[in-house]
């Protein structure tokens, strides 16, 4: 799962309903491509490099964990969908919709399909303008000046005229009224994977369960028997120090906090391989534990079925997970559904993912946020 990175495109419509064109632009890279920061004004222009009618333009900035390639074909099909005809061998003719990649990041792309920074930017006020709306402080990586600096400097003198119409931004989602989101969910069912996205896209802070480094796991994996109380306990301990520690620490610069579990899993964990005696010591630590926590505002619970689970944890290659046993996560599921019902006073989202890819597919993503916030 790629970070987000900052993506700089340029949308332009010469055809048909221009504003409208360029408005839907915007929702739909919203859609597909990631999450829209700024939009600038709208400035009308002659047409550039023929004979044609003028030009409505605007930026936005993207925030999108795509690869620049995948951006330009999604971008592509945008057009496509709002009705671009390309002809083969035209030159400049009128359309629809013309979406470009103006800066990504500070990189330097060069292939068959795409050059970032968009090589024409410099010549081209109609870009520089509205990309100094939302960009004039950032500097072009071959350059090495401000986009302010750069419309300064450019040598064109075409006229360029703000029309009184502002795009909207499309409205995010909003966690506002939660202080604490616990994500749930078997073995390979994503919880790492959302959390992390969430709390890059909406400003919390993360807690990751620090299961890589317990020493146990790979060992439960292969003697279940043995080492089942052992993990158990080592699992208990380290997520109770880290929420107490995390949680007990306010961070003014984050607007909430997000965690891929809740420390109840031990108990859930612990009735499926601790042997009845092992398991009533064990319940009685837990909840001497338990109820010094705090408890989140919100539990969510990735549910994937058993099938889907097994084919994610093949995908992600760990070696010690791979002899998992169907019943064994089918088991985990029961748990965790039983738990969630025996909790009538906790404030759960059971969402079905089956037959969702949220971390490649932004729309699925998206869907995953509608059901929470």
């Amino acid at each position: 799962m790629n970070s987000p990175k900052t993506v700089y495109i340029a949308l332009g419509s010469n055809k048909g309903s221009r504003f409208d064109f360029l408005q839907k632009a915007v929702n739909e890279i919203q859609r597909q491509v990631g999450e829209v920061i700024k939009v600038s004004s709208v400035y009308e222009t002659p047409a550039w490099g023929f004979e044609g009618s003028a030009f409505l333009n605007a930026c936005i900035e993207v925030s999108s964990r795509f690869e620049p390639e995948v951006i330009l074909d999604k971008l592509l099909k945008i057009e496509t969908s709002l009705g671009r005809e390309r002809k083969l061998d035209a030159g400049y003719q009128d359309r629809t919709l013309d979406l470009d990649i103006i800066l990504f990041e500070e990189e330097l792309i060069s292939s068959e399909v795409l050059q970032v920074p968009h090589p024409e930017m410099l010549n081209r006020k109609f870009v520089l303008l509205p990309l100094a709306d939302i960009a004039a402080e950032v500097k072009h990586p071959e350059r090495k000046k401000k986009i302010k600096e750069l419309l300064l400097e450019t040598p064109d003198s075409s006229e360029v005229n703000r029309i009184s119409e502002d795009l909207k931004k499309p409205v995010s989602f909003s966690f506002s009224k939660y202080n604490y989101i616990a994500v749930e969910g078997n073995i390979g069912a994503g919880k790492t994977s959302f959390s992390t996205m969430v709390s890059q896209d909406f400003n919390a802070k993360l807690i990751l369960e620090r299961f890589k480094d317990n020493p146990f796991l790979p060992k439960f994996y292969e003697d279940q028997q043995r080492y089942a109380f052992s993990l158990e306990m080592s699992f208990l301990a380290d997520r109770y120090q880290q929420l107490s520690d995390d949680l007990a620490q306010y961070d003014l610069f984050k607007d909430f906090v997000i965690s891929d579990y809740d420390v109840f899993k031990s108990l859930i964990f612990a009735k499926i391989t601790l042997h009845e005696d092992e398991y009533q010591l064990y319940q009685k630590l837990f909840h001497l534990m338990y109820k010094e926590l705090v408890k989140p505002d919100l539990y969510v619970y990735l549910y994937q079925n058993t099938e889907r689970l097994l084919e994610n944890i093949r995908k992600r290659g760990r070696d010690y997970e791979q002899n998992i046993q169907h019943d064994y996560l089918a088991n985990i599921n029961k748990s965790y559904l039983s738990f969630i019902k025996s909790q009538p006073g906790l404030n759960v989202k059971i969402i079905d993912i089956s037959e969702l890819d949220f971390v490649s597919n932004r729309e699925d993503y998206l869907k995953l946020l509608q059901e929470i916030s």
